[in-house]
């Protein structure tokens, strides 16, 4: 059993072109998330942020889509997450944009494997060779499961992170047309609007956790835009008709039930964008709900 919990903030805005997802990690502690965990009766220690660059110091990158940065932030993130569970902590991870992920998964499976919920609009399953943007927080998965620019591969150690049965994207709904055939041929269990509005999230959420039981840790990268934007305004890269405030309260009710929780992404808040800091309070409260806050 984990000791307690240890927020560590990565403000990296550089893998997409949206500014202001770099503060997040400042949203989500003014919306009280450490209080609101220590009221859970958890031991709290925020190491604050990590270092990341500022990206208009590093313009030199802007044609490589800073992926040099992006490396080296995600080496940082991964000796972080890596220290965290070594210790006995169950890391949150608070971004920032999704190229934090290859980090923060990489590193939390540095001993240990673990299942991964994926809840997002997007697959971030493209490639150098797929992507129409060129922006690398829609690469994260893909390169954690061994597949485009070596550099991000081998972030930590050498090699794919994660297998595609190791996987459940939960929430998509916006796909480049090469990501698509990448992802069907892939192998990963992938959950759209569609399959949640016919089936329901209690279903799938269940479904997911009995597709990832041959798994003893389960790592959830929430990125926001997953959320439909009528709830959660202050995202990066915003996609309509997505998931409810309550379905997704319920998903991580269900994570909360099985135990399994061991690590935590939470990305692409940008309070720019945002309304009251609206997103980062519903970010709260999701994490307060997958670390078993319960209604009664």
């Amino acid at each position: 059993m984990a000791k307690g919990i240890r927020m560590i903030g990565v403000p990296v805005d550089l893998g997409q072109e949206q500014r202001g997802v770099d503060l997040g990690p400042g949203a989500l502690r003014y919306a009280g998330l450490s209080a609101r965990l220590a009221g859970l009766g958890r031991q709290v220690e925020d190491v604050g942020n990590l270092q990341v660059p500022v990206r208009d110091v590093v313009t030199t990158e802007r044609a490589l889509h800073y992926l040099p940065s992006i490396r080296n932030v995600c080496e940082t993130v991964y000796e972080a997450g890596r220290a965290a569970v070594c210790e006995g902590w169950i890391p949150i991870f608070m971004g920032g944009d999704h190229s934090l992920s290859i980090g923060s998964i990489g590193g939390v499976t540095h001993d240990e494997p673990a299942g991964v919920i994926w809840v997002d609009a997007h697959g971030d399953f493209n490639t150098p060779d797929s992507t129409l943007t060129g922006n690398i927080h829609g690469m994260s998965l893909a390169a954690l499961v061994g597949e485009g620019f070596p550099d991000l591969v081998d972030v930590g150690r050498a090699g794919p992170k994660l297998s595609a049965n190791d996987v459940i994207l939960i929430g998509l709904r916006e796909l480049d047309p090469k990501e698509k055939v990448r992802l069907r041929k892939s192998g990963i269990a992938a959950y759209t609007m569609r399959d949640i509005d016919e089936r329901g999230m209690g279903a799938i959420a269940r479904e997911a956790l009995g597709k990832l039981a041959h798994r003893a840790r389960l790592h959830v990268s929430l990125d926001l835009d997953g959320l439909d934007p009528l709830e959660v305004p202050g995202v990066g890269t915003t996609s309509p008709g997505g998931i409810t405030y309550r379905e997704a309260q319920l998903l991580m009710e269900i994570i909360a039930d099985s135990k399994l929780l061991c690590s935590m992404d939470i990305v692409e808040i940008n309070p720019i964008l945002d309304h009251g800091n609206r997103t980062a309070k519903i970010a709260v409260e999701l994490v307060a709900s997958a670390f078993g806050e319960a209604i009664i």
